[in-house]
């Protein structure tokens, strides 16, 4: 929820893939997302188009490194 809610707040077009799929999904939908039932240790490509989507993808990436910044 927290990376949907994230990329929802960015102005690109977010789109994520599992590595080992073929299916792309919607970053801003929580749907879509809960759909790639990625759990901890899924490999993901995080792709982001249209203005400032380097930054996009670099705030995503970071999150996801981060653990979503849980505690």
């Amino acid at each position: 929820m927290i990376f949907v809610e994230t990329a929802s707040k960015l102005e690109p077009r977010v789109t994520v893939r599992r590595c080992d799929q073929d299916d792309v999904v919607d970053g801003k939908s929580i749907m879509q997302m809960m759909m790639l039932a990625a759990t901890q240790g899924t490999d993901l490509e995080i792709t982001a188009t249209g203005p400032g989507a380097d930054k996009a993808v670099k705030v995503l990436i970071k999150l996801v490194k981060s653990g979503f910044q849980e505690e």
